[in-house]
């Protein structure tokens, strides 16, 4: 195999290592350094203290609370785990009672049976103005990817908004702007 430059003619000084060589050897040498470091307390680079603190890693009850309030809510049976964890984390970080009030909820929910999903803001809106509002934060960092208010505005997640759920199978998710801001407000060429 000869290696070739970017304008496609061949190489003039011959076989010289390429990109892959260069990937290979990299992607080797980070197979090695996590093997060597794996016997070692932390593991590779003591990436086990790091994610033993995350939430949803196992004995968080706050995280494992909250999901299960965010499958009544929204009536699906499971989330994605990363997804759930950003999600919770940005929902703890911008209300000091955010654990309190999904125990709460929970708790209402559980005394109140089958009370569906759709209505339970309406029913916590008269008697607790608080846990109603929690509510529609959690639905709307699931659905809307957005925790906060403005100007302190998080987004936590854009594809794997359920937002998108009802319309993926007609619709492709934009990862990307096509063009320019507002784009689709301009009048197209010739019309």
């Amino acid at each position: 195999m000869t290696d070739v430059t970017q304008d496609g003619t061949p190489s003039p000084s011959g076989h010289r290592p390429g990109r892959r060589h260069f990937m290979t050897g990299a992607c080797a040498a980070a197979a090695a350094l996590a093997f060597t470091m794996a016997g070692r307390p932390g593991g590779p680079l003591g990436f086990a203290r790091v994610f033993a603190a995350t939430p949803g890693s196992g004995g968080d009850s706050g995280y494992d609370a909250f999901i299960a309030l965010s499958q009544h809510l929204t009536g699906r049976t499971g989330f994605d785990q990363p997804l759930g964890q950003r999600v919770y984390a940005a929902l703890a970080r911008a209300s000091s009672q955010f654990e309190q009030n999904v125990g709460a909820l929970n708790t209402w929910l559980q005394g109140h049976g089958g009370v569906p999903s759709d209505s339970v803001t309406a029913a916590l809106k008269s008697d607790q103005p608080e846990l109603a509002t929690t509510v529609g934060n959690i639905m709307r960092a699931w659905y809307l990817g957005l925790v906060g208010d403005s100007p302190h505005i998080q987004v936590v997640a854009y594809e794997k908004a359920l937002m998108f759920d009802p319309v993926k199978d007609v619709l492709t998710i934009p990862s990307y702007c096509r063009d320019v801001p507002f784009y689709w407000t301009q009048k197209p060429d010739g019309g």
